[in-house]
């Protein structure tokens, strides 16, 4: 169970700003579904330029809820320009303080700020492909992700950027390069001309591995149990556990795949999408478009 401050359990049974405004003057949208977490965020301004009113939407842990909460509650009244210096430790203060295993929700939501005063200002939102490297596959975490992360929060270990950002949760394969970037990151800072997060030229890391399985025809049933127990145990596992949920495989008949859901997923009133966008998504990317899960309710 997660040490939560009683400001962050009031944020998150009794969510301010929630909704999205009609015709916003600035909207951002980070994160995705198939990632776990996912944050809009929608404002408007008032004749004087600064935020009258901000609004939110969000999947996610309870940390996720509260972190979006307080950030609306905050940058109302502000500037553009003020709103730009608000952090994500600025959100964590605000919140009396957030579990290390949950900073990452206040990094998506100063994202989130990030890409609506962008939207507001016509500067359209840099392509994911075209933002770096992508480092960690299982959760689409780039390069310049991480050295921003590391440099705005002085990151030294691979656990602390996982924390931060969610990379190296999944599989782990990701933990070599991690490990290369808190180096130079280190090497940087130490010569005095680094430290800042931002983005710079670095030597070619490991190739992403490949699919388990991509574009095969037909599968044995006895293959299928193999790639089904492959995948949830090194991809879906992980990135539920990461969240305090967990999921156990209870058999597999042809395409469907029966599941049980445990800890934070088995109470959770997202269960149903986290299965459907996030799991179903993954088994039918990596496997057999013709595959379904279904939940077992024990």
């Amino acid at each position: 169970m997660w040490n939560y401050t009683e400001k962050v359990i009031d944020h998150f049974l009794h969510p301010r700003n929630v909704g999205e405004i009609e015709n916003a003057d600035g909207e951002g949208e980070v994160g995705s579904l198939a990632c776990g977490d996912m944050l809009r965020l929608t404002f408007k301004l008032d004749n004087e330029g600064r935020i009258a009113d901000a609004k939110f939407k969000t999947f996610g842990c309870a940390s996720a809820i509260a972190s979006s909460s307080a950030l609306t509650e905050m940058i109302k009244g502000m500037t553009l320009e003020e709103a730009e210096k608000v952090t994500n430790r600025d959100i964590a203060k605000y919140l009396g303080g957030l579990p290390e295993e949950k900073m990452h929700c206040s990094v998506m939501g100063r994202e989130a700020l990030e890409a609506a005063i962008k939207n507001y200002r016509g500067e359209a939102a840099p392509k994911r492909e075209l933002e770096g490297k992508v480092v960690c596959k299982c959760f689409g975490v780039t390069e310049n992700d991480i050295r921003r992360v590391v440099g705005d929060n002085a990151l030294t270990t691979i656990e602390q950027v996982t924390d931060y950002t969610k990379a190296g949760g999944g599989c782990g394969l990701c933990h070599e390069e991690i490990q290369r970037i808190l180096d130079e990151e280190t090497a940087e800072k130490a010569a005095g001309s680094a430290g800042t997060g931002r983005p710079h030229p670095s030597p070619r890391g490991r190739e992403v591995p490949t699919p388990l399985i991509s574009g095969t025809p037909e599968l044995t049933n006895l293959q299928i149990v193999h790639k089904v127990e492959e995948l949830i145990n090194t991809r879906i596992r992980p990135a539920l556990q990461h969240d305090g949920g967990d999921l156990e495989l209870v058999d597999i008949d042809h395409d469907t795949v029966y599941v049980s859901l445990k800890g934070a997923c088995a109470t959770c009133p997202s269960s149903t999408i986290t299965m459907k966008q996030f799991i179903e998504k993954e088994l039918r990317k990596e496997i057999s478009p013709k595959m379904r899960i279904e939940e077992v309710k024990r």
